[in-house]
């Protein structure tokens, strides 16, 4: 079996409760999604059609425990989800991070969902699929809103009670895109709040720059 892949490669977890951890990044092809303020369409095209075998090959050249599969919208490829499941079997840690347009529902069930819901300002707000916010796990998924203005935090907060995401997720992650002209304001509100979340920097821009092909 194969996927497009656009990277592999080693870093840190540059966000998620996972922040800072050395983690190796399967970055797939392709995305149904065309978010304002995206920083990887560099994956939209492209890609190299590679079998699981070679990726499994180059994973295990880097030693690390910690895989993350991202994109572009990896859950976009069908081949995914043997592939998440093979990742398990050989006893990795898994995260999915994902756009939220596709469904979750048949992701292998030890691998770690970080749901990437779009708020107004990305474009792509009305194409969420609400659903997957019903099917998470408290003790592993995660929710992630990418914030542009304080309208999407007002967005942001009105998700989080409807779908009960305090009490549904792992961790609520609040994170600004990169250099967000009210970055402190939001800081503040979020501490105001009395909402269980994690303010959610890109470690990895502010460390290589906003350039840097990272997650």
């Amino acid at each position: 079996m194969q996927l497009k892949i656009t990277e592999i490669f080693l870093s840190i977890q540059g966000e998620s409760s996972h922040a800072g951890r050395p983690c190796a990044f399967v970055r797939l092809t392709g995305c149904p999604m065309r978010c304002v303020w995206c920083d990887s369409e560099y994956t939209f095209t492209g890609g190299k059609k590679m079998d699981f075998s070679d990726i499994f090959f180059k994973l295990e050249e880097y030693g690390c425990n910690l895989i993350e599969v991202t994109g572009g919208e990896p859950l976009a490829q069908k081949n995914v989800f043997p592939f998440i499941t093979e990742l398990c079997d050989r006893g990795y840690e898994v995260l999915i991070e994902t756009g939220g347009y596709m469904s979750t529902e048949n992701v292998d069930e030890r691998a770690s969902i970080i749901l990437d819901v779009k708020c107004p300002a990305s474009g792509e707000a009305e194409r969420n699929h609400w659903q997957n916010l019903e099917i998470l796990r408290p003790e592993k998924d995660e929710v992630k809103f990418v914030i542009a203005d304080m309208n999407d935090w007002e967005f942001a907060k009105e998700m989080i009670r409807k779908y009960q995401l305090e009490s549904r997720t792992k961790e609520i992650l609040i994170s600004p895109v990169f250099a967000m002209p009210a970055m402190k304001e939001l800081a503040e509100a979020v501490s105001r709040e009395g909402i269980k979340a994690r303010f959610n920097l890109q470690l990895h821009k502010y460390i290589w720059g906003p350039n840097v092909h990272g997650v």
